[in-house]
């Protein structure tokens, strides 16, 4: 079935005469999955019934930024989130150039990419490096960020997804360090006193990062708080040389479950306050696989809901009118697709203002037969 503006009209025209584009059905149904994909994308896993305020983000419906408001799931707030950070998004603005998203003086088509760590999006071509296809990474963490986490970059050597920018050599484009215990590091990772350091082989670090994972976006394992591997993953990869650049790293799905978490490397993750990066059911990807799942849990057919809610007599009528439109229409469509003519809004309009008229001569008929 297809759509389009009656004949003769000009295209590109102002007014009643301009031309609609035509729509098949199947175009129609397409657009349709793709707003619901995008609705899961946004809402993913939230809960209308349960309120965020006990989450690492707070709501603030119900404190002291909304007066004569109170939140009716949870009454008992604070006055101010004083855990909420609020960035620039929160103004409508974005990336390093701090620019509204869509912006109309930016003329460059590029893609918005967000930081998992930050939570600002950045342009493309404002992260340091081309990006890699959208397909080929899952996460990304902006430059600012790298600067703040800089363990990530000893990661990045063995996990991270290479950006489509190469460079000529190492030198080039970073700064090849080889670690030997810096005065920075011992901050950021203090060894338990008492606790002694136990040598591996190397082939079992290897395997460590190279062994494929098991985890999957619908399925989250339980957060890990103590390592049961006396030996600091961190430590072994910063022992090897490794690159430090000014760009943001692009992360494949299951980087997380490779992460260590030792006691030290938990307590460097605190006081960063990035601990979620251990939790793979923080990812977007998780996010919008419990949407799903929680949308095709509760999914329920209108019609069936509907009658549900009537009586008997009410569910035969129902049915029955159901049942006639759905002859009517069918039979009215197929003139169209014999003849090979294009289904137009006026012949949608005209349909249903017949099928109203018959269905009000029938009524008055019954009306007149019972009295």
């Amino acid at each position: 079935m297809e759509a389009a503006a009656p004949e003769g009209a000009e295209p590109g025209s102002g007014g009643s005469g301009a031309e609609e584009p035509v729509v098949s059905l199947a175009e129609v149904l397409a657009e349709n999955e793709e707003l619901e994909k995008e609705a899961r994308a946004v809402l993913g896993g939230s809960d209308h019934e349960r309120c965020s305020y006990s989450r690492n983000f707070r709501c603030d419906c119900g404190n002291s930024k909304f007066k004569n408001l109170q939140c009716k799931l949870l009454p008992e707030k604070g006055k101010v989130n004083s855990g909420n950070k609020y960035n620039d998004n929160f103004y409508g603005l974005y990336c390093t150039c701090k620019r509204p998203y869509p912006d109309p003086e930016d003329e460059i088509p590029d893609e918005m990419i967000q930081c998992i760590v930050c939570e600002d999006w950045f342009h493309g071509r404002h992260l340091g490096a081309v990006p890699p296809e959208s397909g080929d990474f899952h996460e990304m963490v902006c430059q600012a960020c790298m600067k703040r986490c800089h363990f990530l970059w000893a990661y990045a050597s063995q996990l991270a997804v290479p950006p489509l920018t190469k460079a000529s050599s190492l030198e080039d484009e970073g700064i090849v360090l080889k670690v030997e215990e810096s005065e920075e590091q011992k901050k950021e990772i203090k060894k338990e006193s008492g606790v002694e350091r136990c040598d591996t082989k190397e082939e079992k670090q290897s395997e460590q990062f190279n062994e494929p994972s098991t985890s999957s976006g619908s399925a989250c394992p339980e957060v890990v708080t103590k390592s049961e591997e006396p030996v600091c993953k961190l430590k072994e990869l910063q022992s090897k040389p490794f690159v430090k650049k000014d760009t943001a790293t692009f992360w494949p799905s299951n980087w997380r479950s490779k992460l260590c978490t030792c006691e030290d490397c938990l307590k460097m993750y605190s006081e960063l306050e990035v601990q979620f990066l251990t939790d793979e059911c923080d990812t977007v990807l998780a996010y919008e696989n419990k949407g799903t799942s929680d949308q095709e849990t509760e999914r329920r057919d209108p019609l069936m809901d509907t009658l549900n809610s009537m009586n008997r007599v009410q569910q035969v009528e129902l049915i029955c009118e159901y049942n006639d439109l759905k002859t009517e229409l069918t039979d009215y469509l197929r003139r169209f697709a014999d003849e090979g003519t294009v289904v137009k809004r006026e012949d949608i309009q005209h349909f249903f203002e017949e099928f109203q008229s018959r269905k009000r001569r029938r009524t008055n008929r019954m009306q007149y037969y019972c009295s």
